[in-house]
């Protein structure tokens, strides 16, 4: 069995009265409803730009390639994802929920440098790579200059 320990800061100055309070109205209470204070993040993103392409790498934990939507419209690529929520029987209920899946959707507005038709994407162990490519002019161009 596996047991979480949370680690909660306390004040420098803490009363036995405030720790019964806390402890009975905000901590126990959500325990008591299958709640925890778990900080929900929004999809942590990443942008590397190369000299033929941009990569965006997008963490997307759970979501398959059918759930997830990438559209490009007026330079702007916005990518959305939604999944359901699975439903109970009528016999079945939480004793805790940690997770629950909702949706979400990101918008990046694209350079005019780079060819949005030929954006490619992959979905691989929770990330969602987008590969965006560069126009050829917008691709910085090298030469050998000889000495005379």
């Amino acid at each position: 069995m596996m047991t979480i320990t949370k680690y909660r800061p306390r004040t420098s100055f803490v009363t036995p009265f405030s720790d019964l309070m806390n402890g009975m109205f905000t901590y126990d209470l959500g325990r008591f409803l299958g709640h925890d204070d778990v900080v929900h993040a929004p999809n942590a993103v990443n942008i590397v730009e190369s000299a033929d392409c941009f990569t965006l790498e997008m963490l997307a934990p759970g979501y398959s390639k059918h759930d997830i939507k990438l559209h490009v419209e007026n330079d702007v690529l916005t990518v959305s994802a939604e999944k359901k929520n699975a439903e109970l029987s009528e016999n079945e209920r939480y004793t805790r929920r940690e997770f629950s899946w909702k949706s979400f959707s990101r918008s990046f507005s694209l350079p005019d440098t780079v060819t949005a038709d030929a954006i490619t994407a992959t979905l691989t162990d929770g990330v969602l790579r987008l590969e965006i490519p560069k126009m050829e002019n917008a691709k910085p161009r090298t030469r050998e200059i000889s000495i005379a």
